[in-house]
């Protein structure tokens, strides 16, 4: 298949969920050596959790069926320029090439805006209107980090 041909499945994807209404018109597929590995629509409506973005779902699934953390070898394929969540997503599975269609602009015209996130992280995420965040508990915490950091058995990602 060529990259115009996975793309189409992942606008299939989005155009299910007009139907489906499990959450917004996006859909993502991810492709390791020319086989789909997963494929998947936004579920954030049905699943009431608002982390299930299309990009999140396929990732997750991909994930499974690899039984892999690690999507290095991948490409993943969605209907729109990820979010910020979704961005970051991909990075940690460590996947290297991302295809989108919609662009952020186009989202935000039909009343998906990530613009506000965007410039929060731009601005060092200091935004009391947005979200207030607060450092405590540090002493407490470190040890955890400093405890991992001892563990000779620890599998970092």
């Amino acid at each position: 298949m060529t990259e115009i041909e996975y793309m189409k499945l992942a606008v299939e994807q989005a155009n299910e969920n007009i139907v489906l209404k499990e959450g917004g018109p996006f859909g993502a597929v991810i492709v390791r050596n020319q086989e789909v590995v997963a494929a998947a629509h936004n579920r954030v409506l049905v699943e009431n959790d608002p982390t299930a973005h299309a990009e999140i779902t396929a990732i997750r699934k991909a994930c499974q069926y690899l039984n892999s953390y690690d999507l290095s070898e991948c490409v993943l394929y969605t209907s729109c320029y990820p979010c910020p969540m979704c961005l970051s997503a991909a990075i940690w599975a460590n996947i290297k090439t991302i295809y989108y269609a919609n662009t952020a602009e186009d989202a935000g015209q039909i009343g998906f805006r990530d613009d506000f996130i965007y410039h929060f992280i731009e601005n060092g995420a200091h935004d009391d209107q947005i979200v207030k965040m607060s450092q405590i508990g540090r002493e407490q915490a470190i040890e955890t980090f400093n405890d991992y950091v001892k563990d000779p058995s620890r599998e970092s990602y």
